[in-house]
C-alpha cells in the first residue's frame, strides 16, 4: 500500500511482554526444526531411555521379578543408576544438537536476516537467549525433566526416607543437566555464527568434542599437566557429574580446574557470538 494514501492503521493487538519476547524467536524456530520427519523421529526415540529406566526402577518392586531373581536387591537404584541415565540422555542430546544447532544462526547470517530482527524490539541478548531457548527446551525435555520424574517415581516406591537421603541425586540431575545444556547450546550457536554452512558447522560441533579430547590427551602426555585434561570438554563435564553424583572420579583432573575450563569455554562462545551477532556487517575490500 502506498504511504501517501494514508490507509494504513497502527497495530492494536496484544503486545508480547518484554520479559518473554525472546520466546517469539524460539517459537518461530520450532517451525523449521520439526519440518524434518527424521528429526522428529529421532527426538521421539530419545524418550525410549526414560521408559526403559522407569521399567528398571519398577522391577525391584514387582513380586514376579523378585520371585524370578529370588532377591529384591538384584538391581541397585542409586547414584550410579541415575548417572548412567544422564550420560545416555546427554549423548543423545548432543546428537540432536549437531542436527539442530547449525541452522539456528547460520541461516540468519547467510540470508542477511539479522537487520530484520534488530529493526524490531529485539536486543542482541534477547536474540541469543531466544536461540538458546530452542535447544534448551528440547534438551531439557530429554535430560533433567525425565531424570527428575524417574527420581520422583523411585521416591514413591521407596518412601520419603529414600528421597531425603538421596536428595543430592535430584540436585545432580538438575544442575548437571543445565551446565551441559548451556555449554553445548553456546558452543553450537558460536560455531553456527562463524560458519555459515550448516554441514561444516555440524562437523565442527562434533570436532569440538572429539578433537578436543585428542588434543587434550596429547598435551597431557607431553607436558604431564592438567592443562591438557582441561582442554577436553567432555572430560570437564564428566568430572563435574562425578562430583555432583558423589561418585569417585576416574579422571585425575580436579573439580576446580574442570569448572574453570567450562567457564572459559562458555565465555569464549559468548565473546564470539557478541562479535558476530549485529545488525550490520562491515566488509573491508
Amino acid at each position: 500500500m502506498a504511504v501517501y494514501r494514508r490507509g494504513y492503521e497502527p497495530y492494536e493487538g496484544a503486545l508480547t511482554p518484554e520479559w518473554g519476547r525472546f520466546l517469539v524467536i524460539a517459537r518461530q524456530a520450532y517451525r523449521g526444526v520439526f519440518d524434518s520427519k527424521l528429526l522428529v523421529t529421532f527426538f521421539a526415540l530419545c524418550f525410549l531411555g526414560p521408559i526403559v529406566y522407569a521399567v528398571l526402577i519398577y522391577l525391584p518392586h514387582n513380586e514376579g521379578a523378585i520371585a524370578l531373581f529370588q532377591s529384591r536387591k538384584f538391581l541397585e537404584i542409586d547414584a550410579s543408576f541415575f548417572h548412567h541415565f544422564l550420560a545416555l540422555q546427554t549423548f543423545l542430546g548432543f546428537i540432536l544438537t549437531v542436527f539442530i544447532g547449525p541452522g539456528l544462526v547460520a541461516s540468519d547470517l547467510a540470508n542477511n536476516a539479522l537487520p530484520l530482527y534488530f529493526c524490531r524490539p529485539f536486543s542482541r541478548v534477547e536474540y541469543v537467549t531466544g536461540k538458546i531457548a530452542v535447544l534448551a527446551i528440547l534438551l531439557s525435555a530429554i535430560t533433567w525433566v525425565p531424570g527428575l520424574a524417574l527420581f520422583v517415581f523411585q521416591s514413591k516406591l521407596e518412601g520419603a526416607g529414600w528421597s531425603w537421603d538421596n536428595l543430592y541425586i535430584a540436585r545432580a540431575i538438575f544442575f548437571g543437566s543445565w551446565v551441559w545444556i548451556l555449554l553445548v547450546s553456546l558452543l553450537a550457536l558460536a560455531l553456527s555464527a562463524w560458519v555459515k554452512w550448516r554441514l561444516v558447522a555440524g562437523a565442527l560441533i562434533l570436532a569440538s568434542v572429539f578433537v578436543s579430547a585428542g588434543i587434550g590427551e596429547a598435551v597431557h602426555k607431553m607436558l604431564d599437566s592438567e592443562l591438557g585434561s582441561m582442554l577436553n570438554v567432555a572430560q570437564d563435564i564428566d568430572v563435574l557429574l562425578y562430583a555432583l553424583f558423589r561418585m569417585p572420579s576416574r579422571h585425575q583432573l580436579s573439580l576446580d580446574n574442570a569448572l574453570a575450563a567450562l567457564a572459559a569455554v562458555c565465555a569464549l562462545c559468548l565473546y564470539l557470538l557478541w562479535r558476530k551477532i549485529r545488525a550490520y556487517e562491515v566488509e573491508r575490500s
